[in-house]
Parts: C-alpha cells; sequence; structure tokens
C-alpha cells in the first residue's frame, strides 16, 4: 500500500454547511474499509482546510477516491495537494517501505 497526504481547502458558507455531513460519512466509511487511516481540520488556517492520511494501492485510486466525495462532487474543494508519503517513524511505521537512502 502506498501513503498520501492530502490537504484540502473549502470556500465558507451554506454550501459547506449543507454538505459537510455527507462529506464527514463519507470520510467514515473510508476509515471503516481501512483507505483513509486519519483525517481532521487544520487549525490557524485562513481559509477552512483539512488533512487526510490515505493508505491505498495506487494514485489512481486515490484520485477516484477523492472524486467520489461529496466535497468534490459539489464544487467545494478550491485547493488540493498530494503528496505521497513514507511514514518511517511512528504510528505507520510498521507498514512503511523499506529506506533506501538515494
Amino acid at each position: 500500500m502506498t501513503f498520501f497526504v492530502v490537504m484540502m481547502t473549502h470556500p465558507d458558507g451554506p454550501g459547506w454547511r449543507q454538505h459537510v455531513m455527507p462529506h464527514v460519512e463519507y470520510l467514515n466509511g473510508l476509515i471503516a474499509a481501512g483507505k483513509l487511516r486519519a483525517s481532521g481540520p487544520v487549525k490557524g488556517q485562513a481559509q477552512r482546510a483539512g488533512l487526510l492520511v490515505f493508505s491505498v494501492a495506487d494514485r489512481a485510486e486515490l484520485d477516484a477516491l477523492i472524486a467520489a466525495d461529496p466535497f468534490a462532487f459539489q464544487g467545494l474543494i478550491e485547493e488540493l495537494t498530494v503528496t505521497e508519503w513514507n511514514p518511517l517513524f511512528g504510528a505507520f511505521a510498521s507498514e512503511a517501505e523499506p529506506y533506501r537512502p538515494d
């Protein structure tokens, strides 16, 4: 499995409030499926933002999961940053890829 750290920024307002619960329900389903390993709001930002840690087969699977998020198909993701990550230390270390110095 490949880990990805995703940062999403969202507009504030009625659209966000209307779709936040379907978004949370979707994330809970991804947690139950073992695809989303951690998630939560980013504090201290000028704009609403969330940080998500995924463990999926590849980038194509990640892109499909993001596209199925209610925030995505409602046009409520203003900016999306995706970073592939190898969690060598800490809670996910047992699932990390072996370290290979370049």
